[in-house]
């Protein structure tokens, strides 16, 4: 790891207990997003599950939050940047020949569910739990639909973006949050509200 990247990881820690900071003085609903009533997988994640019944033959679990240390922070920095410069991005229709088809990408090539799926799969490995790492699907502002992969925490919600090199807490992004996984059970998929007044900018920070 480069000295450079070193004082980037710092900072970016620094930046984000920093943001904690704030926005749990702004009040709790800044740091989660609002869980709504329960809401129908997409059929990208079934699909996924056929083609991977082991990964989601899970038992229902209690929920877990990440407790964000320096460490956490700098394994999911790292993770989150490897997989954005590994994997080039490419279309479903492209790649597949299919409108929709979330999938690992092993080849290096994939599109915004891939990217995510791939983040949860190494972190998972690295022994963060499942309970936390959340697949979300989100809008874009002019409508059209997004996957990112949120990472629950002690200090709130992060969400790790193949459009965004940055780590943003939910509510810095530009989105506006539809449905993700439980927490309990990734089988299951939970609607979510969004408490801003208005759908805030990503930060320029």
């Amino acid at each position: 790891m480069t000295s450079k990247y070193r004082r980037m990881l710092a900072f970016g820690w620094a930046l984000t207990l920093a943001a904690g900071a704030a926005s749990e003085s702004a009040g709790q609903d800044l740091m989660f997003v609002s869980i709504g009533a329960s809401a129908r997988p997409p059929i990208g994640w079934v699909e996924f599950c056929v083609d991977h019944p082991i990964e989601c033959k899970v038992t229902t679990s209690a929920p877990r939050d990440v407790v964000l240390s320096n460490k956490a922070w700098t394994d999911l920095a790292r993770i989150n940047k490897w997989v954005n410069e590994n994997v080039k991005p490419m279309t479903d229709m492209d790649h597949w020949g299919v409108v929709e088809k979330w999938s690992y990408p092993d080849d290096g090539y994939g599109d915004c569910e891939d990217y995510a799926l791939l983040k949860r799969r190494m972190l998972i490995e690295a022994g963060w739990p499942r309970e936390a790492l959340l697949m979300t699907v989100v809008r874009e502002k002019n409508g059209n639909g997004h996957a990112v992969l949120t990472v629950k925490t002690d200090k709130g919600e992060f969400i790790l973006d193949n459009q965004e090199e940055r780590i943003l807490l939910w509510s810095e992004t530009s989105y506006r949050f539809v449905k993700r996984q439980s927490q309990s059970d990734p089988n299951r998929w939970v609607s979510l509200g969004d408490p801003r007044p208005t759908i805030a900018t990503a930060s320029s920070r």
